[in-house]
């Protein structure tokens, strides 16, 4: 059987969820934006979600926006707020190991003339609030700061940050991609202090193609997308109807028991660190300031894509780093202090609720015995 540890990249859709896309597909399968009754079904249905949504962090309903996923969630919040706020206040603060839609969208932002300021972890391999309180001035437009780091797992002080920027610079926009802790790590919308927040279905059991974006009202985006003007003109494009409801059957069922999910996740991820520090000559790059849900460690001596490749042969599936880098080097490790020889040969495990101790201990049993057969053929 199957063990798969590359939740992080995407995860496996829930039966509710399915079932939610294969409803909608065959029984509601009306254009939101036709004016007869199966038009107003497949837009009710979007509504629901919303709610659903809105519910689940604690907002305004009619403060959710769908879209096809959360790079382009991160990219309409990201240049949208740049477009509309930057005129006269160029400069825009995040961090050096955000994902790569909101890097390479920062890398976009530069060459169009803002400032971008990126703060990198101290020798300790943190961002404290303070660093990111202390880079915000009264030019700057944009705060962008992930929730969790994706290769890592290194939960950022997202919550201080933003009050404190709120606190002092009441104007300043900040936006959260949240998309490896939502419905992972609980929180809402006026505590988070974020005027935007990216999201996205296919990390949450649901399936791939659906994002949203939490907008708080009043807040201005210039428009990315242009066409029939749908949600309320802020991202134009037919609303993928069964994708969102199937999106909305997994927050559903996963809201109501986040504590008890991150309890047994943790148990997880101590029980597997205890084993896998064991083995001498494996390293562990995930401290307890990180999410339980993502474990990072290297194995000095052999390299991701050969270890990656060899458990893959005993069909076990982990990753060597974001999916969305394809294997390329993404500098996050490096930015955290990690050296090239331990970067090199990093594994990042990343589990769910429904991965078991028995999967875990097959995987450090299989890393050892990797071990002995690869470094010794050398």
């Amino acid at each position: 059987m199957s063990i798969y540890l590359d939740n992080a990249a995407t995860t496996k859709p829930c039966r509710e969820a399915v079932k939610a896309v294969t409803d909608c597909m065959i029984e509601n399968y009306g254009n939101p934006s036709s004016l007869h009754t199966m038009g107003l079904n497949a837009q009710l249905a979007a509504d629901n979600v919303r709610k659903i949504i809105a519910k689940a962090i604690a907002a305004d309903p009619g403060c959710i926006y769908f879209t096809s996923g959360a790079t382009e969630s991160n990219n309409l919040a990201l240049i949208g707020a740049a477009k509309a706020y930057g005129k006269r206040k160029p400069r825009i603060v995040t961090t050096a190991i955000e994902h790569a839609s909101v890097k390479k969208t920062m890398d976009h932002l530069g060459e169009e003339g803002f400032e971008i300021v990126r703060i990198s972890p101290d020798r300790n391999g943190q961002i404290s609030h303070e660093q990111i309180l202390n880079a915000v001035d009264d030019r700057t437009c944009l705060v962008s700061i992930m929730m969790v780091n994706n290769e890592i797992g290194y939960i950022l002080p997202v919550r201080r940050a933003f009050y404190g920027i709120k606190k002092k610079f009441p104007q300043c926009i900040t936006h959260c991609d949240a998309v490896q802790g939502f419905m992972k790590i609980p929180f809402k919308v006026s505590e988070l202090n974020a005027d935007m927040i990216s999201i996205s279905g296919h990390k949450i059991h649901a399936g791939k193609g659906v994002g949203a974006l939490y907008l708080k009202k009043g807040i201005r985006l210039e428009q990315r997308i242009f066409g029939g003007g749908q949600e309320k003109g802020i991202r134009s494009g037919t609303e993928n109807i069964p994708m969102i409801a199937g999106m909305g059957a997994a927050v559903k069922v996963l809201c109501g028991n986040i504590d008890q999910r991150y309890e047994k996740v943790e148990k997880l991820k101590n029980m597997f660190c205890q084993k896998i520090s064991e083995i001498e000559g494996v390293y562990i790059n995930s401290g307890e300031e990180c999410s339980p849900y993502i474990i990072n460690i290297s194995v000095p001596g052999i390299r991701s894509e050969i270890m990656l490749h060899y458990l893959e042969e005993r069909d076990i599936y982990v990753s060597s780093g974001s999916a969305c880098s394809k294997g390329a080097k993404s500098g996050v490790l490096t930015e955290f202090g990690i050296n090239d020889r331990f970067a090199d040969s990093a594994l990042r495990i990343s589990l769910c609720s429904e991965n078991t101790v028995q999967e875990l201990r097959i995987l450090a049993e299989n890393i050892e015995y990797a071990m002995e057969r690869l470094i010794k053929s050398k």
